[in-house]
This record gives structure tokens, sequence and C-alpha cells, in this order.
């Protein structure tokens, strides 16, 4: 091989290793980049699962109704009493649907929202504030625009609050929190019964906690103040959190203690674990 020949070889080699080392620094490169791409997918479909578990883990469906056109006065404190719920609730993680004055469309609607939101993990609180009325064995939570003259029209234009209940159950709920402020003299019972005799016993389904103003078959008076008896003694025992079945019972007996037994509410566990209502005990 002459000096010519050889310095071709040289100049060939070079050229080659210099397009083998442009090549792998391109493989390399896309590799790379295909890292950061998958790596960024990782971070994003992470943060949308921990959100959109985070969102639908924790669901309240808080209803105030205080306007009802046959009561001789509006029931103010439902309305004050659902708002501050809503928002202690929604400081301790709950995605809140708070619903003011709802007719009758209104609330299916609203359970309706809940209905589609439940998922097996969710923790579920309802609350009602306003007129409750027992028929049969049932409780029915009263919209705003009840047209009732007898029993049977509480069973065709209210929500059954067991009805509610097992709507949470069929959806797998994890568990099943309810708070119905409703056992109240009403303007619809003296129509169609001689005394009103307030709310009927609220059967706790599987994992289910129940609280209710009174025992059932009596009513409560409502007293001055911003807040019902129970809305604001619950409110008290939510600032110190605890557990679900620990705030309700403080309630029960921090109520029936400042009414010397006048008004005893009622608490309904079928628990099988312990339920917080901050966000960090689950």
């Amino acid at each position: 091989m002459n000096v010519r020949q050889l310095d071709m070889s040289r100049r060939t080699i070079a050229v080659a290793a210099a397009l083998i080392g442009t090549v792998s620094l391109a493989i390399g490169a896309h590799a790379a980049l295909n890292m950061r791409a998958l790596d960024a997918a990782k971070a994003v479909s992470t943060e949308q699962t921990t959100g959109s578990i985070g969102h639908a883990s924790r669901l309240a469906l808080v209803i105030g109704n205080g306007h009802y056109p046959d009561a001789s006065a509006p029931l103010t404190q439902s309305i004050n009493d659902a708002r501050a719920l809503s928002a202690s609730l929604r400081k301790n993680g709950f995605d809140v649907d708070m619903v003011e004055d709802a007719t009758k469309d209104d609330m299916v609607r609203a359970v309706n929202r809940l209905k589609s939101k439940i998922k097996r993990d969710t923790v579920v609180m309802l609350f009602f504030g306003g007129y409750g009325v027992q028929a049969g064995r049932q409780s029915y939570m009263l919209p705003v625009d009840a047209v009732i003259w007898k029993e049977s029209d509480v069973r065709r234009n209210g929500v059954s609050i067991e009805s509610v209940l097992e709507m949470m159950k069929e959806q797998g709920a994890k568990a099943k929190l309810v708070v119905v402020d409703a056992s109240r003299r009403n303007p619809y019972e003296r129509r169609f019964r001689s005394y009103s005799h307030g709310l009927a016993p609220i059967a706790a389904p599987d994992n289910a906690l129940i609280l209710s103003s009174n025992t059932p078959g009596k009513v409560a008076d409502d007293v001055k103040g911003e807040h019902s008896v129970l809305v604001g003694e619950l409110l008290n025992n939510l600032k110190a959190q605890g557990t679900a079945e620990g705030v309700f019972n403080k309630t029960r007996v921090a109520i029936s203690r400042a009414s010397e037994g006048d008004q005893v509410p009622s608490v309904s566990s079928s628990l099988l674990e312990d339920v917080r209502f901050n966000e960090a005990g689950g």
C-alpha cells in the first residue's frame, strides 16, 4: 500500500468513526428525551390519580331548608347550620355539595350528583336541616315546595333518609355518616295527626353512623341563636377532631346534659372501623 492509499484509508476510518459517534450521540439524546418524557408522564399520571382519589374519597351532601311557605316563620338556623357545617367539612378535606331551600327536584338532583361521585373507597356524609316527618317506619326530609295534607303526601313529596342510605350502600361507599336536624314541630303533622311525634328510628346499614337531633318519636324546640343546638355543639366537637363516632357521642352527651335530659340526641352506629373527620386521619 502506498502513502496515498494509506492516507485515504485513514480518512475513511476517521469519517466512519465520526459518523458512528454522531449516531451514538443521537441515539443517546433520543433515549434521554424519551426517559424524561416518560418520567414527566408518570408524574402527571400520579398527580392526576392522587388528585382524583383525594377528591372522591370524602364526599358530603349538605341540605339546609329554611323557607317553607306553610311555616309561620322561616328556619333561619337551618341555613346558617348548612353554611357553617359545609365550611368545616371543606377544611377537613370533604368535597361538599351544599343546597339551600331545596325543592323536591333540587334534592333529587343533589342525591343523584352524590351517587355519581361515590367510589369504593369513599367516606360519604349527609346532613339535613329543616322539617322532617315520619311516615310508616321511615323518616322523610321535606323540600320547601312540599304540599302535604295527609300522610301519603309525605311519601310522595319527601325524600326518604333510608333511601339515600341504601343508595350509598349500593354504590359501595366505604363508610356512611348521617346528621339529621329535623326533629322539630312542623306545620304539616297537625293536619293529619293529633300530635307531632318526631322521626322514626333510622336503622344504620353496614358501616354507618347516624346522629339525629332527638330521641326517635320526640321533638325538640328551636332555641334562639345563630345555630341549632345540635349543629352548634357538633361544630365545637369537630374543631377538636377525633373519630366520627367520638364526635357524635360527645355532641349527644353535651346536649343531653345542657338540656337536663329534655333533648337527648340519638346516635346509631354499625361502623366496622374508625372514621375521622380530619383529612390526615382518613
